[in-house]
């Protein structure tokens, strides 16, 4: 049973600084992707970042610049949060897919709450 565990989530005043890490367990293989999305109240989910097994990033124009992603040498990633806007906050959700088999599937986190105060 793949599980994705969370941490990092927090309040922060706006032009703080977060660290969310993702951590995956239960799976021996590499994933394919892993990364973030988030969801703020009355909107839609939205990528924020992900890294795929190779090292290749994709990262929202809404955080490029002041957001990073990055992983360790296991199932772990990431999500460096710099100079944090009022409208960063959202709960953020970590994502993974994994290749089991001979299909890729979707995972997902339970969502951590960041709260940027003015």
């Amino acid at each position: 049973q793949v599980q994705l565990v969370e941490s990092g989530g927090g309040l922060v005043q706006a032009e703080g600084s977060l660290r969310l890490s993702c951590a995956a367990s239960g799976i021996m293989s590499s994933f394919n992707f892993m990364g973030w999305y988030r969801q703020a109240p009355g909107k839609q989910r939205e990528l924020v970042a992900r890294i795929s097994g190779v090292g290749s990033i994709n990262i929202s124009d809404s955080v490029k610049g002041r957001f990073t992603i990055s992983r360790n040498a296991k199932n772990t990633v990431y999500l460096q949060m710099n100079s944090l806007k009022i409208e960063d906050t959202a709960v953020y959700y970590c994502y993974a897919n994994f290749r089991l088999g001979s299909t890729n599937r979707d995972y997902w986190g339970q969502g951590t709450q960041v709260t940027v105060s003015s």
